[in-house]
């Protein structure tokens, strides 16, 4: 045989050895990945710090959100004395009183874990007043309505009340009675009228300052917002927009967490504590000195605050992580067509180009999120309130949770066939009925 022949078998042969030894360290690879993702972390002792730490952090997150007020009973007792109208006369405040069928009434949630056996016996056979505003003040004690501290003597008498993160961004499973049952944490309160619930303050004195207008028209404006909506721009601008109650699950990954873009979670958290729930903190955002968008933020230095002592921005790391583990609950098995939701997945992808904007599976876009209205064929006007003038690309995950109160940021969209017609009209889809019906199929399932 040739040498030049014998010259080309060996370097076949030597190519195909590097070959067969390129498949078998790769093959090595990916068995050493499969093996890692099986076996659980906590048998490798360098991680096992880090998972300490990680769970140490959730349970100081989940504390923050539910139970932390960042001394706004400052503001929610002394300034707006609104400890008061809830006790009532006969308890040694104001007023009436509110009685639990009351604070159910306003959207209130009631954890069944946080009473005693006796008086879930007692709740069950009927025998318990729940008219009365002295059994308002029994749950308090027990720190049993979700987001909501009372502050009692030593004689038992209110003297402040104060709020947290979960009033808002938790919501019950009714396991034990409409209202009451086990916590469903970032689920937003759709039920929850916060616009309500201020304006029972006796002492609106400090938004009437801050707005220049007399305390009727104060409440008359809150009164208007009705359930599952809270305006968070009002003692900025003092325009009257108010928005949903958004969902604090399913964030991990999402860049812009806010109807209009204005931060990541952190950031509006601590706008929030300091600024809406009247905190005791620090909060720093230069954007709002800007005197034309934002006159009364300007004029009052919100956008440069610092109380002390500080009881808020040692609590935002841990409570960004808590929230950032949670994670948007999946669809109930019989709450959707799984047939005509395989189908409108196809189409969500593909015809009717959700997913150029809901990038799978995030369901919003990686990076910035965010866009103007007429991208999305609405105006711009609540866009414009913000410092970004766009609209954020909602996550789509656990979409099933918050459908009572309608879509988009101010819930003009009552259904999900609404948002699809929507979206058939501004971008020109053509998408037939029955395409229609199976991409609604598949938003019910995400």
């Amino acid at each position: 045989m040739h040498a030049s022949h014998w010259t080309s078998i060996r370097k076949q042969f030597l190519l195909g050895g590097i070959l067969s030894a390129m498949l078998v360290t790769l093959a090595g690879v990916s068995y050493a990945e499969s093996l890692w993702s099986q076996k659980k972390l906590e048998k490798f002792p360098q991680n096992s710090r880090v998972l300490s730490d990680a769970r140490q952090m959730i349970l100081e997150g989940q504390h923050t959100f539910r139970f932390d007020t960042f001394g706004d009973e400052v503001f929610w007792g002394d300034t707006l004395q609104l400890h008061q109208v809830i006790a009532g006369e006969k308890n040694g405040g104001i007023g009436s009183g509110v009685s639990p069928r009351m604070a159910l009434a306003v959207g209130l949630k009631i954890d069944r874990h946080a009473l005693p056996r006796s008086l879930k016996k007692k709740l069950k056979r009927g025998r318990v007043n729940l008219d009365d505003p002295a059994t308002t003040l029994t749950l308090l004690k027990l720190n049993a309505v979700i987001g909501v501290t009372g502050f009692f003597d030593d004689y038992g008498t209110i003297q402040s009340i104060g709020i947290q993160c979960a009033l808002c961004h938790s919501r019950v499973n009714d396991s034990f009675a409409p209202g009451i049952g086990k916590r469903l944490d970032g689920w937003a309160n759709q039920d929850l009228n916060v616009g309500a619930i201020i304006a029972l303050a006796p002492d609106l004195s400090f938004y009437a300052n801050l707005l220049n207008l007399p305390q009727e028209t104060i409440r008359s404006v809150l009164n208007s917002w009705g359930p599952g909506k809270f305006d968070a721009q009002l003692l900025l601008d003092g325009k009257n927009e108010p928005t949903l109650i958004p969902p604090a699950f399913g964030l991990a990954g999402v860049n812009l967490h806010t109807w209009t873009g204005w931060g990541s979670v952190t950031h509006w958290n601590a706008f929030v504590a300091v600024l809406e729930m009247g905190g005791q903190g620090t909060f720093y955002d230069p954007r709002l000195n800007d005197e034309d968008k934002f006159p009364i933020a300007a004029q009052n230095g919100f956008g440069n605050i610092r109380r002390t002592p500080d009881r808020v921005t040692a609590k935002l790391p841990a409570l960004q992580f808590y929230q950032l583990a949670l994670q948007a609950p999946p669809a109930p098995r019989k709450s959707f067509n799984k047939i005509a939701a395989k189908k409108g997945k196809r189409l969500f992808n593909k015809k009717a180009q959700c997913s150029t904007c809901h990038v799978p599976p995030i369901f919003t876009e990686p990076g910035w999120n965010l866009h103007p209205g007429k991208e999305i064929g609405i105006e711009n006007s609540q866009a414009e309130r913000g410092p970004e003038q766009g609209y954020r690309t909602t996550p789509l995950k656990g979409l099933w949770t918050h459908m009572k109160r309608g879509f988009f940021h101010d819930g003009r969209f009552q259904t999900l066939q609404d948002v699809v017609n929507h979206y058939d009209r501004a971008l020109t889809l053509e998408l037939s009925p029955d395409e229609k019906q199976s991409l609604v199929e598949y938003l019910k399932s995400l």
